[in-house]
C-alpha cells in the first residue's frame, strides 16, 4: 500500500508493524471521540513540500520527542485533568506500558488507520505492457529453461505476481493482440485472422478494432494518455484508441517496428512529455519474431556452445528481447516509476523453433504458433506494482482476457461493454484462489473466411479445467485430443480413448461457453 511516499506491501505485516509502531511513538496518533486516528500534518516524507518546510517539519518532530506532554492530542473526557492518551507518561499509553491494554489490540487498531487511509491515499497507476512476439512458454530463467538467459524477466517475475499457466485465447498474432487491447475473445472482437479473404481490402478488417472499447480508449476518457509502439495490426494507432503512436499503416506494425531492435526513445520521450498525467505504454516489439537476427555478441556464446543454429539464433533472440525489457524497466526505475507503475508482461503465442535445413513453412508444422497446443496458448502473465501487487508464484489458470478488466480495475475506470475476463488483483492481494477453473479459446485460419462470421474460419476448439486439456478439431472426421497436462505438459499422450467421461464433460462446458453447432451468443456481447 502506499501512504505519501512511504511504501508498505500488504504481504509484509511486518513492515506495516514497524511503521505504526514508528510513528506512535512519534506521537502521529491520537484519540479523538474513542477513535485513534492519525494526526493529519505533513509527512516528511512528501516530495511536494520544499527544503524550508522540510526543516521546520524536523524541528517540530524533534520538539515532539523531547517534549511529548506539550504536544500530545487530549481526549475531551480527559482535557481537564491534562492527560494525554497518545504520547506521554499518562493516558493509554500508560496504561499500555503496564500492560492494562493488550499491545496487539492497539496495533490492530493503529493498522486499521494506515489501511483505510492507504486504499483511499492509492492513486490510478501508470501503465506498461509489455507483449512478447512469437516466444515459447518455456524460454524463460524463471520457468526453468537451462539455456536461454532471462535475467532482467526474471528479476520482473520475482517482483512481481507470476502466473505460470497463463493461456491465449487464439495464438495467432492479429487476434491475439485484439485481445489484449479489448479483453474479447476473437468471436467477440471479430480480428480472428492476419489476413482478409483474398480479392478483400485490408482496410475493411480495421472498423472492428476502431470500433471496440480498447483500454487506450477507456482509459483516455479516465484523462490518461497513451503510447503505441511495435506490432499493431489495425492501421493508424488512433484505431486502437491511443493518443499518440509509431504505427500510421501497414501489416504487422511498419515503422512502430523499430521499437526494441533499433531504439527505446521514443518510449522516454513519450513518458517525460507526460509530466503528471498517467500514461499507458503499448511495448509490442518485433522480438524474438522472426527475422532472427540477434546481435552477434549475444548470439555467439549459443553458437559457441555447439546448439543447432536456427535453434541458437532463436535462443539468442530471447535474450536480446529480455535486454530491451531490462532497459526499460530500469528507465522506469530510476526515473521515479517504479511504485507507481504497473507492468503487464505477456506474449501474444507461443514458439517451438525447428532446427536443421530452412524448408518453407515449416514453422507452421510444429505444434505452436496457430495451434491449440500448449507451445502455442500457453504464456506466462507477470503483473508488477512495487507495494501494491504482493509478489509472488501462483498456479491459478488465467487468461489474457483477464488483463484488460485488470488494467482497468487499477485504473479505477471500467468498459462500457461486460468483458469476459476477470480483475486478477482482488485474489492476488485477498491471498486466496481465483474462484475459476477453466480457460478456454479457439484456432483460426491464417487467412479469413469471411469477414464478420468468426465461426466460418475456425479449426480447433481447447478448453483447460483444473488438470485436464480437451482440444476439439472442426474438420469432420478428426477426433478429440485429451491430455493431462500436469503431468504431460508437452501433450505427449492422448487419453481420449481412455479417459471418455472427461472427454465428454469438458465438451459439455466447451459447448457452454460457445456452440457452434446452435450458433454463437458470443459473437454478440
Amino acid at each position: 500500500m502506499l501512504i505519501g511516499q512511504r511504501v508498505l506491501s500488504r504481504a509484509n505485516p511486518a513492515t506495516l508493524t514497524q511503521f505504526v509502531m514508528t510513528d506512535f511513538k512519534l506521537g502521529r496518533f491520537c484519540a479523538e471521540d474513542g477513535m485513534i486516528v492519525k494526526r493529519q500534518h505533513p509527512s516528511r516524507n512528501s516530495l511536494r513540500r520544499d527544503e524550508n518546510e522540510d526543516r521546520e517539519i524536523d524541528k517540530r518532530d524533534k520538539r515532539r520527542r523531547e517534549h511529548p506532554m506539550n504536544f500530545a492530542c487530549k481526549h475531551p473526557a480527559t482535557a481537564a485533568s491534562n492527560s494525554p492518551v497518545f504520547p506521554g507518561s499518562g493516558g493509554m499509553f500508560a496504561l499500555w506500558q503496564s500492560g492494562l491494554v493488550i499491545p496487539g489490540l492497539v496495533l490492530l487498531m493503529l493498522m486499521e488507520v494506515y489501511t483505510a487511509e492507504a486504499l483511499s491515499a492509492e492513486q490510478p497507476p501508470n501503465i506498461v505492457m509489455i507483449v512478447g512476439d512469437d516466444m515459447g512458454w518455456t524460454d524463460y530463467g524463471f520457468m526453468g529453461h537451462e539455456v536461454v538467459k532471462t535475467p532482467h524477466l526474471d528479476r520482473l517475475a520475482s517482483e512481481g505476481v507470476l502466473f505460470s499457466h497463463g493461456y491465449v485465447p487464439t495464438s495467432l498474432c492479429r487476434a491475439s493482440l485484439a485481445t489484449l487491447l479489448t479483453g474479447l475473445y476473437a468471436s467477440q472482437h471479430k480480428i480472428c485472422c492476419n489476413d482478409p479473404p483474398l480479392g478483400i481490402d485490408r482496410a475493411e478488417m480495421l472498423p472492428f478494432l476502431r470500433d471496440a472499447p480498447t483500454i487506450p480508449r477507456v482509459l483516455q476518457d479516465h484523462g490518461y494518455l497513451s503510447l503505441q509502439t511495435g506490432k499493431f495490426w489495425e492501421g493508424h494507432f488512433s484505431n486502437g484508441g491511443f493518443t499518440a503512436g509509431m504505427t500510421t499503416k501497414g501489416r504487422h506494425g511498419d515503422d512502430g517496428l523499430v521499437i526494441g531492435r533499433k531504439t527505446m526513445q521514443p518510449i522516454y520521450d513519450f513518458v517525460v512529455s507526460c509530466q503528471q498525467t498517467p500514461f499507458f505504454v503499448w511495448y509490442a516489439p518485433l522480438l524474438p519474431h522472426e527475422p532472427h537476427d540477434p546481435p552477434e555478441r549475444i548470439f555467439a556464446r549459443y553458437r559457441d556452445a555447439g546448439h543447432d543454429l536456427r535453434q541458437a539464433r532463436y535462443w539468442a533472440m530471447c535474450e536480446w528481447f529480455d535486454e530491451t525489457c531490462g532497459e526499460l524497466i530500469d528507465w522506469l526505475d530510476q526515473h521515479g516509476y517504479r511504485e507507481n507503475t504497473m507492468i503487464v508482461y505477456v506474449v501474444d503465442n507461443g514458439w517451438l523453433q525447428t532446427n536443421g535445413p530452412v524448408r518453407q513453412g515449416d514453422q507452421f508444422l510444429t505444434r505452436s504458433k496457430n495451434t491449440p497446443y500448449e507451445a502455442g496458448v500457453r504464456t506466462p502473465i507477470i503483473l508488477r506494482r512495487p507495494g501494491s501487487i504482493p509478489p509472488g508464484r501462483r498456479t491459478d489458470l488465467v487468461s489474457t482476457i483477464d488483463l484488460a478488466p485488470t488494467i482497468l480495475a487499477a485504473c479505477q475506470a471500467r468498459s462500457p461493454k461486460p468483458l469476459p475476463g476477470i480483475d486478477l488483483l482482488p485474489p492476488v492481494r485477498e491471498n486466496r484462489a481465483i474462484d475459476r477453473h477453466d480457460v478456454h479459446g479457439e484456432i483460426y485460419f491464417h487467412d479469413c473466411v469471411e469477414l464478420g462470421k468468426p465461426k466460418l474460419s475456425v479449426t480447433h476448439r481447447w478448453i483447460r479445467q483444473d488438470d485436464w486439456k480437451l482440444i476439439v478439431p472442426t474438420k469432420p472426421g478428426m477426433n478429440p485430443e485429451l491430455y493431462r497436462v500436469s503431468n504431460d505438459p508437452h501433450e505427449k499422450q492422448n487419453l481420449a480413448e481412455s479417459h471418455p467421461a472427461e472427454v465428454k464433460n469438458l465438451s459439455q462446458r466447451l459447448n457452454e461457453r460457445w456452440n457452434l453447432d446452435a450458433g454463437s451468443q458470443r459473437e454478440n456481447p
